[in-house]
């Protein structure tokens, strides 16, 4: 008897170092293998916004599609509500522009959110700690699906209460 129960203790054993292998693995294909590290080929511009819906850290941050960064840091402005979304942008990439304005795009109709980056034409190129003015929040499908529905029975009821004011004397 204690030869199948140390068995049955082995293959449980077994089993938990296999899961707890199987978790691991997942845990670090999620963060992509790798630890933040501190760059001198990059630098960090913040941006604020309104709405950023679910943008998450070490998203893409991209100009015309190209990546050129992610995000490095999300916070909340206690004074203002605002989402503080710190940019980390590769020199790489390119001198951008002081005036370029950002915004957070969706991948496909469902997909991750991205922060967008469109070019101004300043001549003064973005530095490290700058603040980009120019910002436009994340468009949110629940809400514009809850205007389209609701807005239009407002119209509608709008429109009906014109046309049998407009039809009394």
């Amino acid at each position: 008897m204690s030869a199948s129960k140390s068995r049955i203790d082995l293959a449980v054993g077994v089993f938990l170092l296999l899961a707890f292998a199987t978790l691991m693995v997942l845990a670090i294909s999620s963060t992509n293998g790798r630890l933040p590290v501190i760059d001198d080929n990059s630098y960090q511009v913040s941006a604020r916004f309104s709405n950023i819906s679910e943008l998450r850290v070490r998203a893409p941050v991209k100009i015309g599609g190209v990546r050129v960064g992610e995000i490095a840091d999300i916070q909340l402005d206690p004074l203002t509500f605002e989402a503080v979304v710190t940019l980390e942008l590769r020199r790489s990439a390119g001198e951008i522009p002081g005036d370029s304005s950002a915004g957070i795009y969706t991948a496909g109709l469902l997909g991750d959110r991205y922060v967008g980056i469109t070019p101004g034409g300043d001549p003064e190129p973005l530095a490290d700690g700058d603040d980009m003015l120019l910002t436009q929040s994340a468009v949110v499908l629940e809400d514009l699906i809850s205007k389209f529905i609701f807005g239009n029975a407002d119209n509608k009821k709008s429109d009906a209460n014109d046309s049998s004011e407009e039809s009394t004397p």
